[in-house]
């Protein structure tokens, strides 16, 4: 069907943008479908990795379960080689070093403990590891090692159980008076409602201290 005019020069027009902007618009569109296509099998990456971490996971638990040490081991290294970046292998580490203490494996526990300490990304998971390690100096009379676990900044929960293992390892250097001030600070810091009150009061009272402010 021939043009009219009008239609000649519009399309003239169009031709004319088009041999301007054309080649950067083209580009424009690939940028654009390759950052989404991008963005999805990103997205769906992270969904099979957490799904294969969380069934990794659930046979590192039975192993714990059946006490299998050897098990647990090699699933705690497999998720911290294959999924260190997600939740399950912080959970996995601490859980694989638990059983190693229980195994009466201090190497082991200590190897898998410094792993949270040095790669976890979650606070709270690196404070319960640095706490655990920290007990474990303390085992080992490493306690200037214990103590430097335990400085620097912690999430206000566990201020309590931080400054509960400070008391422990100070009472092992006979540090008596810091020792009173650790666990009052502890007692301080912890919940009335907390059983690990009982335990820390006990320790106060054993140095010949007083009750704590926040005492029940």
């Amino acid at each position: 069907m021939a043009y009219d005019l009008e239609e000649q020069e519009q399309l003239a027009t169009l031709k004319a943008w088009w041999n301007q902007y054309g080649n950067l618009l083209t580009w424009l569109l690939i940028i654009a479908l390759a950052g989404y296509a991008a963005w999805t099998g990103w997205n769906y990456y992270q969904r099979n990795q957490a799904a294969q971490a969380g069934q990794l996971y659930e046979e590192l638990q039975k192993a714990a379960a059946s006490k299998d040490n050897g098990k647990v081991q090699r699933a705690a290294i497999d998720m911290t080689a294959k999924f260190g970046g997600t939740a399950y292998a912080q959970m996995a580490a601490l859980a694989a070093a638990k059983s190693a203490f229980d195994a009466n494996d201090l190497k082991t526990a200590k190897t898998q403990l410094q792993w949270v300490v040095d790669n976890g990304t979650s606070d709270e998971y690196k404070a319960i590891a640095k706490i655990r390690l920290a007990g474990i100096m303390l085992d080992e009379k490493a306690y200037d090692e214990g103590l430097k676990l335990l400085a620097g900044d912690f999430p206000a929960q566990f201020a309590g159980p931080v400054a509960d293992r400070k008391g422990d390892i100070l009472v092992a250097q006979s540090k008596i008076d810091d020792a009173r001030a650790a666990y009052k600070a502890a007692l301080e810091k912890t919940d009335g409602k907390n059983p690990a009150r009982q335990l820390i009061q006990l320790k106060l009272d054993a140095l010949g201290g007083e009750q704590a402010k926040g005492a029940a």
